[in-house]
């Protein structure tokens, strides 16, 4: 956690971003978690520690991680992580267990890039959700 702190402050200050109190603290909850939480749930931490019970303070804080690389949006859970390559240009893609819910990030394959390209077409944004069972839930 502590290695992913100090990037998220290195890559806010490469790109002239304010890593504000409660934007930490939200990074930090995320990290702590090591799953998708959603924003309420977020919010309930926060507020426990006193940055704020109203949901636009969680919302905020999140809605700044993922812009600045940090977090990202679990679309199918509506939920949110930590990126596990904060600084790094890649596009995420996400493998969710049906069996404890558990998120993974791996990195989109190449080859949905150059099928796009074949197709003349330019990927600006990748969102890239799997779903299936993890080892532990394979097990079971």
């Amino acid at each position: 956690m502590r290695d992913a702190l100090t990037e998220a402050v290195a890559t806010c200050a490469a790109d002239g971003l304010r890593l504000t109190p409660v934007r930490r603290r939200t990074l930090e909850i995320l990290l702590e978690a090591h799953e998708a939480m959603g924003a309420y749930e977020v919010l309930a931490r926060l507020d426990a520690e006193g940055f704020g019970s109203k949901p636009p303070v969680a919302y905020r804080a999140l809605g700044f991680l993922v812009d600045a690389g940090l977090a990202h949006r679990v679309e199918r859970l509506n939920a949110f992580v930590a990126c596990s390559r904060p600084g790094a240009a890649h596009d995420p893609a996400f493998m969710i267990c049906n069996g404890c819910g558990t998120v993974a990030e791996g990195e989109a394959d190449a080859a949905l890039h150059r099928s796009a390209a074949a197709a003349g077409f330019r990927i600006e944004r990748t969102v890239l959700e799997v779903e299936g069972l993890c080892p532990a839930c394979q097990a079971v």
